[in-house]
């Protein structure tokens, strides 16, 4: 049977406990405009710390596809690097990415960061990782 794709994911990092989900959402004027991928890390137990969402805004040379016929969960750049946020080795390098750009999840607050910035070196950390028989 399939993963319910609301459910929350678990994932491990250095010791530390993360639910994360992504979501699709935009604004429809006629048409979807708008779009957006969001990926949202909450430290746990809950109440240890303020999520992490990392957003992807479609734009100028941003590919964010909304479903059907095109992948969920993809973002990337026209003619560039991506990611696919359902795969948990994505969700991985970018809190990795976030980590080492100095976010806390230890802090109380919500923090929202461009995901445009840490995709390429995210996707630099995953074709690493793949060795060359994954490439």
């Amino acid at each position: 049977m399939p993963r319910h794709s609301k459910k929350p994911r678990r994932l491990v990092a250095n010791g530390r406990v993360y639910m994360w989900t992504m979501r699709h959402s935009h604004r429809t004027a006629g048409r979807s405009v708008d779009c957006r991928q969001t990926l949202t890390l909450s430290p746990q137990p809950a109440g240890t710390g303020g999520p992490l969402r990392i957003v992807f805004a479609a734009g100028p040379g941003r590919d964010v596809p909304g479903g059907a016929p095109f992948g969920s969960g993809d973002v990337g750049f026209i003619r560039g690097e991506d990611l696919n946020l359902h795969e948990p080795g994505a969700v991985r390098a970018l809190l990795d990415v976030a980590l080492a750009g100095g976010w806390q999840p230890g802090e109380q607050r919500a923090v929202e960061v461009d995901g445009w910035c840490l995709l390429e070196p995210a996707a630099a950390a995953r074709a690493g990782d793949a060795g060359p028989e994954g490439r």
